[in-house]
């Protein structure tokens, strides 16, 4: 089993991630995480923060020279922000005479301030904020990359691009897959069409200048994936349920689609369904006429490259506040604000990424267990070698 717990707040002394279930003999060292890391950080919109934390992962058990042992992995991700924040953040209760720091109690609307509070009964929304905040995707992000890792030994590859932010789309009709990851990282929103990255680029720009933020649409494209992950059997093994689950989970997501997603709705099973055909000779298989499924059908990986999106609303911290009430005084003020990104959609991408990189080394892990990778390779070449016997030109 591949499983992660993280632990920290934004402002606090560090993120933590525990991973449980890589297999051993894994090559993991710190330059693959990192880079996953300082992709996360980038993306037109960004706030002053980035420009604070230079992310870096650092090892503290589960690895020896480079490979994974086969016991928990724990990373950790400092805050360089750290040392101005002691006081707001500290551990210990303050020395007697030391004023603690006032507390919030404006909630931003669409954040998780009002609720949390309500919920763990705090007086200071920064118990809250400190936690949810999108901060501690960088160890989302962290246990990711270990992911992909694990999923680039058996050939799987994942990117992401963006296709909609602020109402202005993409068109996709043009790209190929095989170059979504190219194109992406070439651009500082991380779409794979130049004709609409200056007009994002400039609404970007325009929302910044009036206090506002943009949400938008990004992509997830997975390669080399092999059929049969997750099952049909029950509701909650199916590989569908489980990377929408996972994309829902970041915060500022509220929509999630596989293939045609929402389109299916409006035309008929004809134009949904993927024809079959088939191709002999010596390199028989069976190809489709389309990918309209996006690479899942009956809660099953099938083979086809999956494409699944996720829809993220507009950061909720707005420079130019919405109205708000004082929890404490119920008079009504304008929300908390608190130096925040534009538009973090480019930088959702590749915490997207991640989520299903997590998931589906969790499904290769649950079909091919092992507890080395060696183990788990063979396993898995094992399973191929059916499949192809399967899909092997018929005698006679």
């Amino acid at each position: 089993m591949f499983r992660f717990l993280t632990a920290g707040e934004s402002h606090g002394p560090a993120l933590t991630t525990i991973i449980e279930g890589v297999p051993a003999g894994l090559g993991v060292t710190a330059d693959p995480i990192n880079l996953q890391l300082k992709r996360r950080q980038g993306g037109y919109g960004r706030g002053a923060r980035q420009k604070i934390e230079t992310d870096t992962v650092e090892f503290l058990s589960g690895v020896r020279f480079g490979r994974a042992l086969g016991s928990p992995i724990t990373m950790v991700v400092r805050n360089r922000d750290w040392a101005n924040w002691t006081t707001k953040m500290s551990i210990e209760p303050l020395p007697e005479g030391e004023q603690e720091t006032a507390a919030i109690n404006v909630p931003r609307p669409g954040h998780a301030d009002y609720a949390g509070m309500m919920k763990y009964d705090h007086d200071d929304l920064r118990n809250v904020l400190e936690r949810s905040s999108a901060r501690n995707t960088a160890t989302v992000v962290a246990v990711g990359a270990v992911a992909r890792l694990l999923l680039a030994e058996f050939g799987i590859e994942v990117a992401s691009h963006v296709v909609n932010i602020g109402g202005i789309k993409v068109s996709g009709d043009n790209i190929d897959l095989r170059q979504v990851a190219a194109l992406s990282e070439d651009s500082p929103v991380r779409v794979a069409d130049k004709d609409a990255e200056q007009k994002i680029i400039t609404a970007i720009d325009e929302a910044k200048y009036r206090g506002d933020t943009l949400g938008g649409v990004f992509e997830v494209v997975v390669l080399g994936l092999p059929v049969g992950l997750g099952s049909y059997v029950h509701w909650d093994e199916r590989i569908d349920g489980k990377l929408a689950q996972a994309l829902m989970s970041i915060q500022a997501i509220k929509g999630v689609e596989v293939g045609m997603g929402f389109g299916v709705a409006d035309v008929p099973g004809s134009q949904v369904h993927d024809p079959f055909f088939y191709e002999g000779g010596s390199d028989a298989h069976y190809r489709r006429g389309s990918n309209n499924a996006g690479g899942t059908e009956g809660g099953m990986s099938n083979g086809e490259p999956l494409v699944i999106r996720a829809a993220m609303k507009p950061i909720p911290t707005l420079m130019k506040q919405l109205p708000s009430v004082n929890l404490q005084t119920k008079e009504g003020v304008p929300a908390f604000a608190e130096r925040s990104d534009v538009c973090a959609v480019p930088a959702a991408s590749v915490v997207g990424e991640a989520m299903v990189a997590i998931v589906l080394a969790q499904l290769m892990r649950q079909k091919f267990g092992g507890d080395s990778i060696g183990q788990m390779r063979a396993s898995y070449e094992s399973y191929r070698k059916t499949v192809a016997d399967r899909t092997a030109q018929p005698v006679g």
